[in-house]
């Protein structure tokens, strides 16, 4: 029908989502969502197919675009976020001044990163696009997602019922010349009406970001400011229960009980990846069956072997192939090139056979100069000397079995199922695990000692998807990033990071399980360990 076709269409997918979402309110009359724009949706020849927005809590504090994001991805929904490389017009509708974005920069917020609030002001925003192929069953997705995951069945009765009507009625401008038949629309609104009421899935969903009253208050006070004290109660040290390194990245852990420590975290964590035919990496997100990949490190024989259901073992040398038969090439992890080389032939269909697909695997050139860290980390030394495998973000990750615990009796309430602890623990892939006396302490850490080794904390681990997908199996619930979402407040944050800075010691740089943590708070006072356990804390 022509590009006026098309923007009949795309124009009334925008105006009816629009026009939903404007009227979209919680229980105490606040809005969902704060839309950004310079029209009010009503003429196609002023107005394009894109609605540009942020999501609010009931309190009218904005959720970060990068959370929203996250979740979109669950339903298999892709927006964009940030700026969209027009920082004037974010400045003008964020209402942000130049101090501010100064302000942001100085805080490491960069075009393209996962800061989306600086002192609880948002840096970006949220923006859904229609286009010729798109349909209403997509916008209809799109609303589903909103309801679902931020209002209650009682929320959405009222608002939706009256946005419905409204709808009906206004949705189309009579006098508009592309729109001179508005019964084309009337469909809308009863196919959305009836599917709001049949569609258990919407209708039966309680608060995905927002917990129930009794469940905030539990959870603000173990995560709150001053959840830490300075001497903990009984004098309970903190130990190390688990140590996993993952050799291949998105592949199955190896778990360990002592291991030795490299320049670049624990030896051999994620040294390797796979790749599409193109060369991009894969990571669970895109392929889940790689988390049945399961490698193992045999430090005698200087071999990965590497096995999976249904597949003859292989190996690998830990030797790095530096002869001439090596194919160097560059690669991407999180938008940095490391320079990597071919594992070869074997190997490659190998896991081209177990994927059904077309892949290669490769392994990190011990050029240590081919990337480093390079974030601005308040307190680490020599941050860009500190070399990086192909990890996302740091050396290593830890997490708490305390606030695994906190955090496995929402989860099992919302999926009303048993939990086990160790499937939580595989779920949330960290190098160290920690066994703790209170939930989410670790997140007011500086640094800490383990042996001799010593490291900088720098900052807090973002979840993603991944943690939907079962380790063992390879099967997806989403019902584990929202439960999570929940639980923190509208953040995904479970886990810190850190760098290793060794200490000067007669000691190995090894990790071994039972040693004792010291922590360091962020107030720089230290946490010492008790002398008995009967010491007391002096204030």
């Amino acid at each position: 029908g022509g590009m006026e076709k098309i923007k009949q269409h795309t124009f009334a997918l925008a105006h009816y989502t629009y026009t939903v979402l404007s009227a979209l309110k919680y229980a105490n009359g606040a809005p969902v969502v704060r839309i950004y724009s310079d029209t009010d949706f009503s003429n196609p020849d002023v107005q394009g197919p894109i609605i540009n927005f942020n999501v609010l809590d009931e309190n009218g504090e904005v959720i970060g675009f990068s959370e929203v994001d996250k979740m979109a991805s669950l339903y298999n929904i892709h927006v964009r976020t940030g700026c969209f490389c027009n920082t004037g017009a974010c400045q003008i509708h964020l209402g942000m001044s130049n101090e501010d974005i100064q302000r942001n920069l100085q805080a490491g917020h960069v075009c393209g990163d996962d800061i989306d609030l600086v002192d609880g002001r948002p840096t970006g925003s949220v923006r859904i696009s229609f286009g010729y192929m798109s349909s209403f069953e997509d916008a209809q997705t799109f609303l589903k997602f909103i309801i679902a995951t931020r209002l209650s069945k009682s929320d959405t009765e009222i608002p939706f019922q009256s946005s419905i009507t409204k709808l009906t009625t206004e949705s189309v401008p009579d006098d508009h010349p592309s729109f001179n038949n508005a019964d084309k629309l009337s469909p809308i609104p009863h196919i959305w009406d009836r599917e709001l009421r049949n569609n258990s899935s919407v209708t039966k969903t309680t608060v995905h970001w927002q917990t129930p009253e009794a469940e905030s208050e539990s959870i603000r006070a173990a995560v709150s400011e001053t959840a830490v004290p300075t001497c903990r109660r009984g004098g309970k040290p903190i130990t190390v229960t688990n140590i996993y390194l993952y050799p291949i990245k998105s592949c199955s852990a190896f778990e360990v009980t002592e291991w030795p420590v490299g320049n670049q975290g624990l030896l051999y964590d994620r040294n390797w990846m796979v790749v599409n035919q193109n060369g991009v990496c894969m990571t669970q997100k895109q392929e889940p069956r790689l988390c049945l990949v399961n490698p193992s490190i045999d430090l005698e024989q200087k071999i990965m072997v590497i096995q999976a259901e249904g597949m003859d073992p292989i190996s690998v040398s830990l030797e790095e192939n530096t002869g001439n038969e090596a194919v160097v090439c560059e690669s991407k992890v999180c938008s940095h090139r490391v320079k990597t080389y071919d594992c070869g032939e074997g190997i490659a269909g190998w896991f081209s056979l177990f994927l059904g697909r077309p892949c290669r695997l490769i392994r990190q050139s011990s050029d240590m100069k081919n990337r480093s860290y390079q974030k601005n980390t308040k307190g680490l030394a020599s941050a860009t000397n500190i070399s990086l495998s192909l990890v996302n973000e740091a050396q290593y990750l830890l997490i708490n079995v305390a606030s695994i615990l906190q955090l496995k009796e929402h989860i099992s309430a919302r999926l009303e199922e048993p939990l086990e602890i160790d499937e939580l623990i595989r779920r949330f892939r960290a190098n160290i695990v920690i066994r703790a006396p209170e939930s989410f302490e670790e997140e007011e850490w500086a640094e800490i000692s383990i042996g001799a080794l010593r490291f900088q904390v720098v900052g807090p681990c973002s979840r993603c998807q991944i943690i939907c997908i079962d380790q063992q199996s390879g099967e997806r619930n989403k019902e584990f990033l929202q439960s999570l979402s929940a639980a923190r407040g509208r953040k995904t944050n479970f886990g810190i990071y850190l760098m290793n800075q060794p200490l000067r010691s007669s000691f190995p740089d090894t990790l071994s399980v039972g040693s004792q943590v010291l922590p360091v708070l962020k107030e720089n006072t230290e946490i010492q360990p008790p002398t008995s356990s009967e010491e007391k804390c002096s204030g």
